[in-house]
């Protein structure tokens, strides 16, 4: 099946992915919701200031720095990630981690760019083809991530259900190799190993079935699966993201980054976001300035007791997406908190059905 064409459209201010050790652990859980109130804002308790677009965000795909003419962009930007080439590729299973009678699970590596990255794919049992999707974790540390951590019960319940499904280690994560700029330049390079785990799987000569693959993410890596659709339009078919954080990087900077040892580096670097003349910066480094490039519906899942992730940045991200043309649900679910443990079984049901309706 032929990818979509991009879509134009206007665009606001959005995500980084700045977070802290204690901010976003492995694993998460659920809690029922009522699809229909989900997908209008307000329908439930949501802080009382939402975050806006920062100021001075380009104007989706026709801006100057996002197209493959004009000024060079910034090397820290999305812009700068629209312009390069994914060749991903050498995916290779390695050692066999799980096997059940519904599926195998493997430690994998592939490429992402000059690096080699690890992470774990589980593969349903049959002949295939099958439904696909790169699984984006959330942030643990690197320190004590281990391979295919953060998304584990994810990963076994796609499989189950006869998807296949590649868990991406990201750069310094695991076996994967490392980059050492990889903070220094807000880890959008964590965006680049999962648009090449998915440049991989169409690669390699296994049972993915090509004209169905999505990506999920949760927390931080909700962040990742927004730069991704807004810097590759048309990879995938449908867009799937639990609790994530907000789409604009300087909602991220400020909970998570500033007065850490590490924020000054950062703002020697590229300017305190706080400041309106360094907003440029800021909003080209945030999916939410590039929604209009975005050519998949999307599902967002977000708990009203989330007080790690606050809900009103989804409902932010839902009216920016909205405003730009994508088709987007926001599934609220009450009393829910950051790690999904009540309701994760509805979440991952309402997203089967979400995906099963979306992949062609």
């Amino acid at each position: 099946m032929g990818r979509r064409a991009p879509r134009a459209g206007v665009a606001l201010a959005c995500a980084a992915l700045l977070l802290p050790a204690a901010a976003c652990t492995g694993e998460e859980s659920p809690d029922p919701v009522d699809a229909r109130s989900a997908t209008t804002p307000g329908t439930s308790t949501a802080p009382t200031s939402e975050p806006s677009a920062p100021a001075g965000a380009p104007s989706g795909p026709a801006s100057p720095s996002a197209s493959s003419s004009g000024p060079a962009p910034h090397p820290v930007s999305l812009p700068a990630l629209m312009r390069r080439e994914y060749d991903g590729g050498g995916l290779r299973l390695g050692e066999e981690v799980l096997s059940t009678s519904t599926q195998t699970q493997y430690h994998v590596t592939y490429r992402s760019g000059d690096l080699r990255i690890s992470g774990r794919m589980a593969v349903p049992t049959g002949p295939g083809p099958f439904p696909t999707v790169v699984l984006a974790h959330g942030y643990i540390d690197p320190a004590y991530y281990v391979n295919g951590q953060g998304m584990t019960r994810e990963r076994a319940w796609f499989a189950d259900r006869g998807y296949v499904a590649l868990h991406v280690d990201y750069r310094n994560h695991a076996e994967s190799d490392v980059d050492e700029r990889a903070d220094q330049r807000l880890r959008l390079g964590y965006t680049e190993d999962v648009i090449n785990a998915v440049q991989a799987l169409r690669q390699w000569d296994g049972p993915v079935d090509d004209g169905r693959v999505a990506l999920v993410g949760r927390s931080m890596g909700g962040g990742v699966v927004y730069n991704a659709l807004t810097v590759r339009p048309g990879l995938v078919d449908a867009g799937v993201v639990f609790a994530p954080v907000s789409s604009d990087t300087v909602d991220n900077f400020d909970r998570w980054t500033r007065g850490d040892p590490g924020s000054e580096r950062i703002i020697a670097a590229y300017g305190d976001p706080a400041r309106p003349r360094n907003a440029a910066f800021w909003a080209a480094t945030s999916p939410r300035s590039y929604f209009g490039r975005v050519t998949e519906p999307v599902l967002i899942h977000h708990g009203t007791s989330d007080d790690t992730c606050p809900i009103g940045w989804s409902r932010a991200t839902a009216r920016a997406m909205r405003t730009d043309g994508v088709e987007v649900t926001l599934a609220v679910y009450e009393g829910e908190e950051h790690a999904f443990g009540p309701q994760f079984l509805d979440s991952m049901e309402r997203t089967d059905r979400f995906l099963r309706q979306h992949f062609a």
